[in-house]
């Protein structure tokens, strides 16, 4: 079996990604976050140029349909820096999209003053992004990416994990969840690994920092799943000042292996990929030890962006 990993610029083995960072985004625009787009190719460049002169290889871009992903920059940006690129299909929560654009998706509910996702629509647009290529860039997704409400699943998050769900049976794509303000962990999990039969270890948690509740974040690290920290120097999240102790408690708890960390920049100012190995790096090289801290930052994102193949 050779575990293959779906970059913008083709499929390599995982063992070439090097050091990941495993969630982040180099294109970014949301109507929640006027004025703040991220969309300047030279910065996009001169963040992985940075990235790379720190000893990264790979950067996975979580940003879904519909959100700026500009995948044909995203190709080129790899083929000039020497970094992985990995895009992702997928759809973030409602609020991230001007109803046009989920009314072009769905259908109307009764009772709903909205368009709620057509799940069957959605994954046929899942399975074309990922098999064929973003649009008219030729360039495939490498993952699906989905978004739970706060604190649960909401109706419009009930119908893109289904589509999400249906989307990897046929591909084999990992699923990348981002959770509201790190919570709603086990209720994703209750939906995707239990109704909706995907393997735990094909699903990717993310923000999990945002709320530092260990005693969940063991749970789903028990039930099999990725536990994505990121996001680091955010100071109304509780990410940089309690990651060490919270890393260091999940790997107590055998759930090393199951750990990855991302720089997830959204705005211009966040410090993003390079500062999560200029800064964040030592850090946790003193907390977890340097050879637990290689694990987290390439074996374990190798496995989690795989897709085998016989």
């Amino acid at each position: 079996m050779v575990n293959l990993v779906r970059t913008v610029l083709g499929d390599v083995p995982a063992d070439e990604l090097g050091i990941c960072d495993a969630h982040d985004h180099l294109f970014l625009r949301s109507p929640r976050l006027p004025g703040q787009e991220l969309d300047d190719p030279e910065r996009a460049a001169g963040q992985l140029a940075a990235f790379r002169e720190l000893g990264g290889g790979t950067v996975a871009q979580w940003t879904p349909y519909g959100m700026g992903r500009r995948a044909a920059d995203l190709a080129a940006l790899s083929a000039s820096t020497g970094v992985h690129v990995v895009a992702a299909t997928g759809l973030h929560q409602a609020a991230h999209y001007a109803p046009e654009v989920l009314h072009g998706l769905g259908r109307s509910h009764p009772g709903s003053p909205t368009f709620l996702p057509d799940p069957a629509r959605l994954s046929d647009l899942f399975v074309a992004e990922l098999t064929e290529g973003i649009g008219e860039s030729g360039v495939r997704a490498g993952m699906i990416k989905v978004a739970g409400a706060f604190h649960g699943v909401d109706a419009h998050a009930r119908r893109t994990m289904t589509a999400a769900a249906e989307a990897h049976h046929r591909t084999g794509a990992p699923i990348g969840v981002h959770l509201e303000l790190g919570t709603g962990a086990l209720d994703v999990l209750d939906l995707l690994c239990g109704e909706l039969e995907v393997a735990p270890g094909r699903v990717l948690l993310g923000h999990l920092g945002r709320c530092p509740d260990v005693g969940v974040q063991r749970e789903a690290g028990r039930a099999g799943a990725f536990l994505a920290f990121d996001g680091p120097s955010r100071a109304n999240h509780a990410t940089d000042w309690r990651l060490p102790d919270q890393l260091v408690a999940l790997a107590e708890a055998g759930l090393g292996g199951q750990l990855l960390l991302g720089g997830d920049t959204t705005v211009p100012e966040t410090p993003g990929m390079p500062y999560l190995l200029r800064r964040v790096r030592p850090r946790l090289e003193e907390a977890l030890g340097k050879e637990l801290l290689d694990t987290v930052l390439t074996a374990n994102p190798a496995r989690a962006f795989g897709f085998v193949r016989g």
